[in-house]
């Protein structure tokens, strides 16, 4: 299992000329994500999970200052990388644990097989298992968008630009090829979060002027179980 390892998160939402201008400003002193294509992006899709009680949810729209979040991880739609997620909370703090599963491993929690999870030398897998048998865990939502990121090795920066966020309506496998995703949010807006250990550089910090920002708290999975809600027979 990944070490824990807590790091500083700041999001905020900015419009589209907000966006061209911040970004052109960091491409003078950040690097494009060695991951991203050739147009500096990749598409990210992640199924989250709640509990019976909604917890994740619950405590998002409560301001808890320490919560957790599950959730299964994709990107560009291949089956290549598959991770199984837990993102931790601490007020600006976050921290992220996660393991690798297999398109078959993935094929049997969707089956509702839980066993497959039951792996005592992965303590992530376990967690996750108990929390599926006790608190009946269950996929929940689909979120997904672009993401633009870049980085910086000075202060360990990482700035991405996250655009056209949807979400998969009544859908839950990520893998489904008829899968629509449809727009979360009405406003054309792109979330731009920042993440450091414990400094952002001071020459950054002028190029993006964070205090002329809005900042949100932007849970993207927040928006589009709030989506559901109102555009379905979803409930809290």
């Amino acid at each position: 299992m990944s070490k824990l390892k807590f790091r500083h998160e700041l999001k905020f939402f900015i419009n589209h000329l907000q966006y061209y201008t911040i970004r052109q400003r960091l491409r003078n002193m950040m690097l494009p994500d060695e991951h991203t294509s050739r147009n500096g992006e990749y598409h990210i899709r992640s199924l989250y999970f709640d509990d019976i009680y909604n917890s994740a949810l619950h405590d998002k729209l409560g301001g808890l200052r320490d919560r957790k979040k599950y959730r299964i991880r994709i990107y560009n739609g291949k089956d290549k990388v598959i991770h199984f997620e837990k993102k931790l909370k601490r007020m600006d703090y976050i921290a992220k644990l996660k393991e690798p599963l297999t398109r078959a491993m993935y094929d049997r929690i969707m089956a509702g097989d839980y066993e497959v999870l039951n792996v005592p030398d992965k303590p992530l897998f376990m967690e996750i298992y108990h929390e599926m048998k006790d608190q009946l865990l269950r996929p929940k939502v689909i979120v997904d968008y672009v993401r633009e990121p870049y980085v910086c090795d000075n202060g360990n920066v990482r700035i991405t630009f996250d655009k056209d966020l949807r979400t998969g309506l009544h859908a839950v496998d990520i893998f489904d090829p008829t899968l629509a995703p449809v727009k979360a949010i009405d406003e054309d807006l792109i979330i731009l979060e920042v993440k450091f250990d414990e400094f952002i550089p001071g020459y950054i910090q002028t190029a993006l002027q964070l205090e002329g920002l809005n900042r949100q708290s932007a849970s993207k999975y927040v928006i589009c179980r709030k989506f559901l809600k109102y555009n379905s027979w979803e409930d809290y």
